[in-house]
């Protein structure tokens, strides 16, 4: 407070809560009374004896009401005022300027800290607050504030700085001061008044300035350090960073805001696995790291960090106090050695290896940062040591790798390990000892490589040879069945010729036939899953195929199974085999009724799948194009993993024996695959099975004429026999014999030949005159696309007729373009035969 107003005895206050009262006042008339009385007594009696007796009720009335309130308390005797003075010397003994008025604003009571902060030296140069500041131009919009505040029966502060000390108060030599001046109302019975406190705080602003400035001259002085620094939380935050390394890095300090910048936009590759996160053992204490930074322009940096995770109170990791060291050429004043350790670290650190030093007791050292991010997750990140960051059933290999390293051993088998909490992914370990004796207890290097893309791929192959090598095996195994099958069912067409239905032998003849057929039907099953069956491809309208096929899955299902249909609008077109394709769809429905003993659900939707939604469904290898989507869902058992691991491979079933040949989801399979599409599914115990059928979106090509309907009947010809020259090529005697009876027995007549060999040397002894060649495809020394070459030198318009137990698709291609033939799958009828014949030679 300034010092001359303390040296000013007394010191000016106003205090004018002392005013006489109504009591007071009661007094001063009572004595006024008394005094009256005294003089009329000195006038004539009989002029005043009245008033003079009126003047003593009077008086008898004051004194009575006295009395009386000096019982009730309104009027205090003896030691007045001693408690307004106690009050008084504790509020003019505060710091703290008090000023309090009434509503019109005159000064009920100042102390005289007050008069100190405006420099009153008398109790007439205390004015109000509002006129003694309001006369400040800086003053005046705080004050017409706080009177605002006033007014409005509320509490207010402001903190004013006044250019010119008020009252010329400049003891500290300043001219401009700060002020602080609040207002509060207050009640004084019916009274309204207003508490001002006026402090003069010019003393604490100064020390905050001195303190503003302080931490100024620090940051400045770590802007411009020669090493960079940055803070990062642990999400990976920065919310600081030093000029030093923003001018390093290309970054423009003025529009850096905290927080907008991540570790993972400074640091280059997987660099930030070093810096982030952290195990609880690395926390207070400082790592050396070294890795490249990136510029702003992409350009690399690199540094060596000097890098602290601090802990909170709570333990948990705080934000990270980074020293940046620039490594770039001539920075380093040991250039070679640098340079050498920049070479290393970006080895070390941007190799898609995951590289860790081991300890004698398998626990982590150093690692780069591949390994963090290899290795990182909720079960890995505490684990110290080496075996916990893999699978329980590989952790004894893995321990065995290292204890042997340990030991000096130079050659490790790498070894095979799925990495623990990573949902099946799978890494390669290389386990090298390290021998040159360090003395950090170092006994090994580990190298990791992921391996989880490989092994699928690996068993995607696998699967594939095996499902190869099977159908190579089927389809032979069919080819063969079927010569064997078209002489059993040829010659008993024969017998059939010769006997009649009352004939006692003709019902076993039949029940030959029958079997057969029934035979050649399973061959045809396991020609489908080698994909060497023959398939006739049309244009379809998959919601037209399956409504009509509804009415026999209805009944193929029974009734304790609901058949539901949702059929996609507006479905693309599809080019398949119709009968193959219903054939795909009876097979999954019946597969999905025996999952259902109780009864169930069985639910068929199609769709348009575009190309850009195929990767949804994650399915390898799916091509990204547009495909039409069937979907064969069953309420079912569903299918364990070993179950769904051989569900496509033939003969193989769950059923009991004798009510499944374990075919039906081979030949979905193999007919899938060869009309060009895709089979998947998924199945879930006690939930049941999804296959989906992903048929490529058919797209006619320019000028392509539509085929003909499905339903179209073939025209049905009544005379099968002819007077033509046939020249019968067969390798499999059965069945040439059979063929040869059977045109023959048409009035055909037919050459024989064993081989494609003998069959060029019959039509030199023919002379020409052979009208048809009917041959066999797969044949020793010349096979049949070979001998029709070998025909056409001679008879460009020779006809012919291939017959085999594969497909057309797998001779077709063998032959010359727009070659014109007709085709007969084995096995065939007698009547087969002569309506291929007939047809043929009327074309």
């Amino acid at each position: 407070m300034p010092t001359e107003i303390r040296q000013s005895p007394p010191r000016p206050s106003v205090d004018q809560t002392g005013r006489i009262t109504g009591a007071g006042w009661l007094i001063v008339l009572s004595f006024g009374l008394v005094g009256v009385s005294l003089g009329l007594s000195l006038v004539e009696r009989e002029r005043t004896q009245p008033l003079f007796l009126g003047l003593l009720g009077l008086l008898a009335v004051v004194g009575v009401f006295t009395l009386f309130a000096a019982a009730v308390g309104l009027l205090r005797l003896g030691r007045y005022g001693q408690p307004q003075s106690l009050q008084k010397n504790v509020l003019d003994g505060l710091s703290e300027g008090l000023v309090v008025t009434d509503r019109d604003g005159r000064i009920v009571y100042a102390n005289q800290a007050y008069a100190d902060v405006i420099g009153a030296r008398s109790a007439g140069e205390i004015k109000a607050v509002e006129r003694v500041f309001s006369a400040e131009s800086e003053g005046a919009e705080a004050i017409y504030r706080l009177a605002q505040a006033m007014r409005e029966g509320r509490a207010a502060e402001e903190e004013v700085r006044i250019a010119t000390a008020i009252g010329g108060n400049r003891a500290d030599g300043r001219m401009a001061r700060w002020y602080r001046i609040g207002v509060r109302p207050m009640k004084q019975g019916s009274q309204s008044l207003s508490i001002w406190s006026v402090s003069d705080i010019s003393d604490d602003r100064a020390r905050q300035e001195t303190v503003f400035q302080e931490l100024q001259h620090a940051i400045d002085y770590l802007d411009h350090a020669p090493a960079g620094f940055f803070s990062a939380e642990p999400d990976g935050r920065i919310v600081y960073l030093n000029a030093t390394l923003a001018e390093w890095l290309g970054i423009d300090l003025a529009r850096f805001e905290p927080g907008a910048l991540r570790l993972a936009d400074i640091v280059q590759g997987d660099g930030v696995a070093l810096l982030q996160g952290g195990d609880a053992d690395r926390r207070n204490r400082t790592d050396i790291i070294d890795l490249d930074l990136v510029k702003k322009n992409g350009q690399s940096l690199p540094v060596r960090l000097l890098h602290r995770v601090p802990v909170t109170a709570d333990g948990a990791p705080g934000a990270t106090r980074t020293i940046v060291l620039n490594r770039s050429p001539g920075e380093d004043v040991s250039e070679a050695l640098r340079a050498a350790e920049v070479r290393f670290t970006r080895f070390f650190n941007n190799t898609p290896i995951a590289i860790a030093a081991i300890d004698r007791k398998g626990r982590i050292g150093r690692t780069n940062a591949p390994f963090l991010r290899l290795f990182s997750g909720e079960t890995t990140m505490g684990a110290r040591r080496l075996v916990d960051l893999v699978g329980e059933s590989d952790r004894e290999r893995l321990e065995q790798a290292v204890a042997a390293a340990a030991a000096g051993a130079s050659q490790i088998a790498p070894i095979d390990a799925t990495i623990a909490g990573k949902g099946g992914r799978s890494a390669r370990f290389y386990v090298n000892p390290v021998l040159d004796g360090a003395g950090d207890d170092e006994v090994a290097i580990i190298n990791a490589i992921d391996i989880t893309d490989q092994r699928a791929l690996e068993q995607q192959f696998a699967q594939s040879q095996k499902m190869q090598a099977v159908g190579q095996l089927a389809g032979g195994v069919a080819h063969d069945f079927n010569n064997v099958l078209t002489a059993i069912i040829g010659f008993s067409d024969l017998l059939l010729a010769n006997h009649r239905p009352s004939d006692p032998s003709f019902q076993d003849i039949m029940n030959i036939k029958q079997n057969a057929n029934r035979a050649a039907g399973l061959v045809r099953q396991l020609l489908a899953f080698s994909r060497r069956q023959t398939l006739r491809p049309q244009v379809l309208a998959l919601g037209e195929v399956l409504s009509e096929l509804s009415i026999l899955l209805t009944r193929l299902l029974g009734e304790n199974v609901k058949l539901n249909l949702v059929h996609g609008r507006d479905l693309w077109p599809i080019k398949a085999d119709i009968n193959q394709f219903e054939t795909v769809i009876v097979n999954l429905a019946v597969n999905g009724r025996d999952a259902m003993p109780g009864g169930g659900t069985m639910t068929i939707r199609t769709r348009n799948v575009p190309a850009g939604e195929v990767a949804a469904f994650n399915y390898s290898p799916l091509p990204e194009v547009d495909y039409v989507l069937t979907e064969v869902e069953d309420t079912g058992t569903g299918m364990t993993p070993e179950v769904q691991a051989k569900i496509f491979e033939p003969f193989f079933s769950t059923k009991e024996v004798g009510k499944g040949t374990g075919l039906g989801l081979s030949t979905v399979y193999g007919i899938v695959k060869q009309t060009g599409g895709h089979v998947f599914f998924t199945s879930e115990m006690g939930k049941g099975t999804v296959f989906r059928i992903f048929m490529p979106r058919y797209i006619p090509a320019a000028g392509e004429k539509p085929a003909g309907s499905a339903a179209e009947a073939a025209v049905e010809i009544a005379d099968l026999t002819g007077t033509a020259t046939i020249l019968l090529v067969e390798d499999e005697e059965a069945v040439r014999a059979f063929a040869a009876r059977a045109l023959g027995s048409r009035g055909y007549k037919v050459y024989e030949a064993g081989s494609g060999i003998e069959a060029l040397d019959v039509m030199k002894e023919a002379g020409g005159k052979i009208d048809l060649v009917v041959s066999d495809v797969v044949m020793p020394e010349l096979d049949g696309p070979s001998l029709l070459r070998e025909l056409r030198k001679t008879r460009p318009e020779l006809k012919i007729i291939f017959i085999s137990g594969y497909a057309e698709d797998a001779f077709k291609k063998n032959l010359p373009e727009n070659e014109i033939f007709h085709f007969l799958p084995k096995p065939f009828s007698l009547k087969q035969l002569a309506i291929a014949v007939k047809e043929t030679l009327g074309r």
